[in-house]
């Protein structure tokens, strides 16, 4: 049944099917030519893949998000950013991250990160004479912060996999995602200084303050999100719903920006976001269900164990993998497939399986930045109407700063725990 599996599902690579059908397609030539089984099976677990109310809190997370960005969120954000750090060398680039960390709260998805905020910042950098390529690099690696910062989409899908709390997840990728944001301001900075881009007057403490008015409303989401998840007043789900439910309410009578002539196209790309990542979710389903039939985790970890009794050998393994796998699988499909076989591996070294979630999305993140796949990468490029070949040698910099912090919050796991003990 395995080489079945794995056969059919590089075959169907190979052709250039995307990744769910990919998934499925594998899966039922392994039940009907690899086993007894009945196709029946397929669809049970298509259903049962996404019958599971945590998953509820993905089109909740992706509504809000197109509703505080079509009601001018982005904008707001930008503005704040500016005045908070556009005065400093490379200041614009700064900006690009500030902001996405922003925005990062609200969308809980790097590509609506890269691509809601990338829409002003990158032709503001070019405009002041920017290389495209560094714009369009910048952007990306703030975008990633996308999917580390909470909302997660990623955290709740290795949740719901993994049987691990969503709460928890979210509040492990508080820490790094500030420390990653900070590495990149940093490396924005020298970077910027190096290359003589030049930097913005200061706007004074008046502006700073009349622009986080303006963003207030927008700032305020996140807190409202992980204070009540905090507090237990609502779950990560519950907290979904809510955050819906607020940025209908900020776009039409805060902001005044949402209108209805604009809801059924926020309506319609959240439900179009929505159904494919359920697609993966419920094709992904079959699949791990035949690699868990097939004994593929236990396999692994014998393997792994044959290698090494080390917990920090063993995660430099498995980081290889990730960062290998990241370049050329997308997130979500990812953490569907690699969670059920390495959580049980880690666990068995007594590794926290929130750690190692954070650890995990974060490492996935960073293939967000790297071909073939690159998802934000191609984002930028396309905003800043460059190839991709002009912006690799501008990201490098960023992707060794985003791997070298990876491996400090891999070894110093009271990075990533800190926050989330603190619910216990």
């Amino acid at each position: 049944m395995t080489t079945i599996l794995f056969v059919s599902l590089l075959i169907c690579f190979i052709l250039g099917m995307p990744i769910a059908f990919s998934l499925g397609v594998a899966s039922v030539a392994t039940l009907q030519f690899g086993s007894n089984l009945p196709l029946t099976l397929a669809a049970q677990r298509l259903f049962t893949g996404t019958d599971s109310f945590p998953l509820m809190a993905i089109p909740f997370f992706m509504l809000a998000g197109g509703l505080m960005e079509s009601g001018g969120i982005s904008r707001r954000l930008f503005d704040f950013a500016h005045a908070l750090v556009g005065f400093v060398y490379g200041g614009l680039a700064m900006v690009s991250v500030v902001a996405a960390m922003f925005f990062a709260g609200i969308s809980g998805a790097a590509a609506a990160d890269t691509a809601a905020v990338g829409a002003i910042s990158i032709p503001a950098m070019i405009r002041k004479g920017y290389k495209r390529g560094f714009a369009a690099a910048v952007q990306s690696a703030g975008g990633s912060i996308g999917v580390i910062i909470p909302p997660s989409i990623p955290m709740i899908i290795y949740g719901v996999v993994g049987g691990v709390s969503i709460g928890k997840m979210f509040m492990g990728g508080l820490i790094p995602g500030v420390l990653i944001g900070i590495g990149l301001l940093v490396a924005s900075y020298f970077l910027s200084k190096r290359a003589g881009y030049s930097k913005d007057t200061f706007l004074g403490f008046k502006e700073i303050i009349r622009t986080f008015v303006g963003a207030i409303w927008a700032l305020l989401m996140p807190v409202i999100i992980l204070g009540g998840i905090l507090g237990g007043i609502f779950t990560p789900t519950e907290a979904a719903v809510v955050a819906a439910i607020y940025g209908l309410v900020v776009g039409f009578f805060v902001y005044r920006e949402l209108t209805l002539a604009a809801l059924p196209r926020v309506f319609a790309k959240a439900a179009i976001s929505t159904s494919t990542v359920m697609l993966l979710i419920a094709t992904a389903n079959i699949f791990g269900w035949i690699i868990t039939a097939e004994q593929v985790p236990q396999t692994v970890a014998a393997t792994l164990v044959s290698l090494t009794t080390s917990p920090a050998v063993l995660y430099a393994l498995i980081l290889v993998c990730l960062l290998a796998i990241g370049t050329f699988m997308e997130t979500s499909a990812s953490l569907i497939i690699l969670t059920p076989v390495f959580l049980p591996v880690v666990q068995e070294f007594g590794i926290d399986p929130v750690h190692f979630g954070v650890i995990m999305v974060t490492a996935l993140a960073i293939g967000m930045l790297t071909p073939p796949l690159g998802i934000c990468l191609f984002i930028s490029c396309n905003i800043a109407q460059i190839q991709l070949s002009e912006v690799i040698k501008y990201i490098l910099p960023f992707l060794a700063i985003m791997i070298g912090l990876l491996l400090l919050l891999t070894y110093v796991p009271d990075l990533v725990m800190f926050i989330p003990n603190l619910l216990d």
